[in-house]
């Protein structure tokens, strides 16, 4: 069944009112007809089962069928801090990320990062991974569009992760598995926590001690040394194993 991001304002008298880019999929891609079954899903987590009713040049009416909350969100608020790698791999990340749960992805300009950006290419890429991020919601079902923030540099956002709750950041000359296991067991419903992942030049010795500083616990994903795209996948996936119930 498909699924369509609202706001919750365009709920009224048991109907939902679909218009602009979401209403013109549905009537010319999709081509739904009266009567088909679809979900739609607002920014206060709740899900709406829907029948199509009318399909106009300007708006697609839905019939509220039945209201529900959404149990699709990890238990834990992750923020993913991504050091700003290769194009092609910060799409990957971000429509996985999307998939496994992450409710923040930022992406953060580091001493060793390859890419660099101007403003204005910075705000073309973000509202880019941004388009992807809602697309892998719909596709997974999310209760909610994870939001891509703008690219920071580390200090940045080491202080507002240390504002919002626990910092984990993976490192290849971490202590063993054991102990990530423990970090990740103690996470709570209800948490929040910020992961930051190196990018293809991993971190520099300063990033690592001003992360500490910050209050970051310092963990391994295993012996071997990923890719910056391999981490942050492995560890929204590891978040996801140890917290969902």
């Amino acid at each position: 069944m498909y699924r369509f991001f609202i706001n919750s304002g365009q709920v009224s008298g048991g109907f939902v009112s679909i218009e602009g880019a979401d209403a013109h999929h549905m009537r010319d891609v999709l081509r739904m007809q009266p009567g088909e079954e679809v979900e739609a899903a607002d920014e206060q987590g709740n899900v709406y089962a829907c029948r199509v009713g009318s399909l106009d040049m300007d708006e697609v009416r839905l019939e509220v069928l039945k209201v529900g909350v959404s149990e699709n969100e990890l238990p834990v608020a992750v923020t993913l801090c991504v050091g700003l790698p290769k194009f092609e791999k910060m799409e990957l990340i971000v429509q996985k990320a999307v998939e496994l749960g992450a409710a923040r992805i930022v992406p953060v300009a580091m001493k060793r990062s390859v890419v660099k950006l101007d403003e204005k290419k910075a705000k073309s890429k973000v509202a880019r991974w941004q388009a992807i991020a809602e697309a892998a919601a719909k596709q997974s079902k999310r209760g909610i569009i994870p939001e891509v923030g703008d690219v920071v540099p580390l200090k940045t956002a080491l202080k507002e992760a240390a504002a919002a709750g626990r910092i984990l950041l993976p490192y290849e000359c971490a202590e063993g598995i054991e102990k990530t296991r423990e970090i990740l067991g103690s996470l709570k419903p209800g948490e929040a926590v910020t992961i930051f992942i190196g990018p293809e030049g991993g971190f520099g010795l300063d990033e690592v001690e001003a992360a500490k500083e910050a209050g970051a616990e310092i963990v391994t994903l295993g012996r071997r040394i990923l890719r910056v795209e391999t981490a942050a996948i492995t560890a929204m996936a590891l978040v996801m194993f140890y917290t969902e119930r």
